[in-house]
């Protein structure tokens, strides 16, 4: 199913959220106009309704299986730093005029009491196709899509003691109505798939994990991709054998076993100062975190941002180019509207070095003289809009992916990370590396355990001293928290070179 305009998209939405629960538009205007007759700058009403379905298995037994519908509304009134948020989990006339009653309160001035919905300012949306995710496939098949992984990763080494995956699917519509006269709703699918797996030689373990996800349903995941070798080394080795192909969620087994199997014979890695190279995709994880959040308005506005008040100075390398934008095809954070219904666009946050623009939602926007940027993003119905990344990523460059790894002469290949910790108002940071390399005259060799990366943001983006051309996104299973709430996110970069950052280890 399509939506050939947002007229249709808002119908569709208004048709399961709101009449089925006996509500009609020219309510919500009454409750906005309602919402008026206080003194304030801005409210919403948003409504939303989201049915999740999970599985998991451990070695071969089905541990988990669980359904749940979850629906409800929000109000939200805004005067100055003074948010009002009234949530309830009954969609009917009487909770919504409560709930309204309750977000008056930022105020005790009279307003306009004026409020109405003009369809014709709506928003512009992307076509965008609605998924089943949940109905796209059988519970049989889909626990047997989880047993077909545990066995294929124990074909695949008999070091392979534990086999753990998890599929989960998702659909969200919300429709959200605000005081300006906006009327806005999106449909969002979702679907991810996870294998982790325990090795074991010689008494010691270790493990290793993939994952994979998209705004899709689950036919995703019978896809067929390339075979991927055990001994590849992500970044750098051709990316299937002989043309051989296979479905994608034995692709995420056999993964997670190659990631488990590089761990089994890592070495200690050397500590210092060193080259480091950043392989394309995952490990822009880093950039999300040591940049990103730095450059979303609410720290900026409060002062907690490393990144405050250098609008137009040299943040980075010129080589550098960051870039957030929730109209990416199929990215992870990607979506039509934002859930303030402002639409999603992509917004250049540093260019050429130079840092040219924060991520806004409405409030904060209109406490700091901006515009919104289509960054308003909430978890659920009973959460409060923040700035929040969609798919941010580095822009590539013109180096060959194998240019940049060739260029250094001593240092470390990182090709992923597992977590790290970032202080947004000085900007230091410590990541984690879960898989590492030792490069030496170009060439990567062996395998490291134990590697951080420390460091502070602005001074590692002025380090990049090449940038490739190859760039990609994470696999589509990223999620950000912040204050409680978790959203999706997309995250990418090409393949580049750090001049010299601090490299923590277990030797010296």
């Amino acid at each position: 199913m399509s939506f050939d305009s947002s007229q249709a998209l808002i119908s569709y939405v208004e048709d399961h959220l709101l009449k089925a629960n006996n509500l009609d538009i020219s309510y919500i205007e009454k409750m906005l106009g309602r919402l008026n007759s206080t003194k304030i700058d801005f409210g919403d009403i948003y409504f939303q309704k989201k049915i999740s379905e999970s599985w998991s298995i451990d070695d071969q037994a089905v541990k988990n299986g669980s359904f749940s519908i979850d629906q409800g509304f929000g109000v939200r009134s805004v005067l100055g730093e003074k948010t009002a948020l009234a949530y309830s989990d009954e969609i009917n006339e009487r909770a919504l005029h409560q709930t309204v009653r309750a977000a008056r309160s930022v105020s005790k001035q009279a307003g306009s009491g004026e409020a109405k919905i003009d369809f014709s300012k709506g928003y512009r949306v992307r076509i965008k196709d609605q998924f089943d995710p949940i109905g796209s496939m059988s519970r049989d098949l889909k626990v047997f899509i989880l047993r077909e992984m545990d066995s294929f990763a124990r074909s695949l080494d008999p070091r392979v003691v534990q086999v753990m995956a998890s599929l989960t699917s998702s659909d969200k519509e919300f429709l959200v109505a605000n005081t300006d006269g906006t009327l806005a709703a999106d449909v969002i699918p979702g679907v991810s798939l996870s294998c982790s797996v325990i090795v074991e030689e010689n008494g010691v373990r270790e493990n290793g994990s993939s994952a994979s996800g998209k705004a899709s349903d689950l036919n995703f995941f019978q896809e067929d991709v390339p075979v991927i070798s055990m001994d590849f080394i992500r970044g750098i080795s051709p990316d299937a054998v002989s043309g051989a192909t296979e479905k994608r969620y034995l692709a995420i087994a056999r993964d997670a076993v190659r990631n488990a199997l590089v761990n089994l014979r890592a070495r200690p890695v050397e500590a210092g100062e060193l080259t480091v190279i950043l392989a394309s995709g995952w490990p822009a994880v880093l950039f999300h975190e040591a940049v990103g959040h730095g450059l979303e308005a609410d720290a900026v506005r409060k002062s907690t941002s490393v990144f405050g008040g250098k609008i137009g100075e040299q943040v980075a390398s010129p080589l550098c180019t960051v870039i957030d934008s929730g109209i990416i095809s199929n990215g992870s954070g990607s979506f039509n509207v934002d859930s303030e219904g402002t639409p999603a666009q992509e917004n250049v946050l540093i260019e050429n070095g130079i840092l040219k623009g924060y991520m806004y939602d409405r409030s904060n926007a209109m406490l700091m003289g901006a515009k919104s940027t289509g960054n308003g993003r909430r978890m659920d119905y009973d959460c409060c809009p923040i700035p929040r990344m969609t798919n941010t990523f580095l822009a590539p460059g013109t180096t060959p992916r194998e240019d940049v790894i060739a260029s250094a002469d001593h240092g470390i290949y990182a090709v992923n990370f597992q977590g790290g910790q970032v202080d947004p108002s000085t900007g230091k940071f410590t990541f984690s590396m879960s898989e590492a390399y030792v490069i030496e005259k170009g060439q990567v060799l062996y395998p490291v355990k134990g590697a951080t990366l420390i460091g502070n943001c602005i001074d590692a983006l002025k380090q990049v001293s090449l940038v490739g051309n190859n760039l990609s996104f994470d696999r589509g299973s990223g999620a950000c928290g912040k204050e409680g709430q978790s959203v999706r996110v997309g995250i990418g970069m090409p393949t580049i070179r750090l001049d010299s950052i601090t490299v923590g280890g277990t030797k010296g």
